[in-house]
């Protein structure tokens, strides 16, 4: 039986599930949704509009954390969760702080300049749709672009609060990577995977999946160059592990 990944090529959170999936060999199939037109389908299917859902047979799992926790107990070849105890709580507990203090931060303060360009968003949002994706999204652009800013508080004084939540963070996981090679135990697990795929649209890595722009648009990319020399170990983690 395939697992069915529904999510946005785009989110950092479907990544993270689409490198569990991989990291682990699950047989999988993606389906990709519109932003907008996805809300009544999604939650039709898992009972609220958030990606990414997975599908295995009947089971249907909501969220990053509980499908890689899914994953580990329905597909235990190549554990993300550490098998000692202690260690598995140590790990879950960074995942959650990767969850909550990096991944919504990452997407306000991107989306804060990259919402301003939709032929450079436009096409993440359609990759990998239905051929009508393209023209659809840029005849809703406006609203589109006016409902994300309203549903994620892409406005000040949210997005500088997100902006040093970020540096925070960053700071805070390069002071624990200094010590150890990874945040939990002694390999790689869900906690690395989490830090690194939650980061990516910062580092925009060829293995997340997307075509990405040479460069993001300014002021973001003159920012992200004075993160680079505290997110070498994530791109070190996608050559590795991805």
């Amino acid at each position: 039986m395939t697992v069915i990944l529904h999510q946005f090529p785009i989110s950092h959170y479907c990544e993270k599930v689409r490198w569990a999936l991989d990291y682990k060999g699950v047989r999988y199939r993606v389906k990709n949704h519109l932003p907008g037109l996805h809300l009544k389908k999604v939650s039709r299917l898992a009972g609220a509009s958030s990606v990414p859902v997975i599908q295995n047979g009947k089971d249907v799992v909501q969220g990053s954390a509980a499908i890689i926790s899914y994953l580990d107990r329905h597909f235990p070849d190549r554990p993300l969760t550490p098998a000692d105890e202690a260690v598995a709580a140590q790990a879950i507990r960074w995942e959650a702080y990767c969850d909550e203090q990096v991944g919504p931060h990452v997407r306000r303060y991107c989306y804060h300049t990259l919402l301003d360009y939709p032929d450079l968003v436009i096409p993440f949002f359609a990759q990998g749709g239905p051929l009508w994706g393209k023209p659809f999204l840029k005849a809703i652009y406006p609203k589109l672009q006016g409902v994300m800013r309203k549903a994620m508080q892409i406005r000040e004084p949210q997005v500088s609060e997100s902006r040093q939540a970020l540096e925070d963070a960053i700071a805070t996981l390069a002071r624990e990577y200094e010590s150890r090679p990874y945040l939990a135990g002694d390999g790689f697990s869900r906690a690395d995977l989490a830090a690194a795929s939650l980061l990516a649209p910062l580092l925009m890595p060829p293995e997340y999946g997307l075509d990405w722009p040479q460069s993001m648009p300014e002021p973001l990319q003159g920012w992200v160059d004075q993160q680079v020399p505290l997110l070498a170990r994530y791109a070190d983690f996608y050559r590795t592990y991805r």
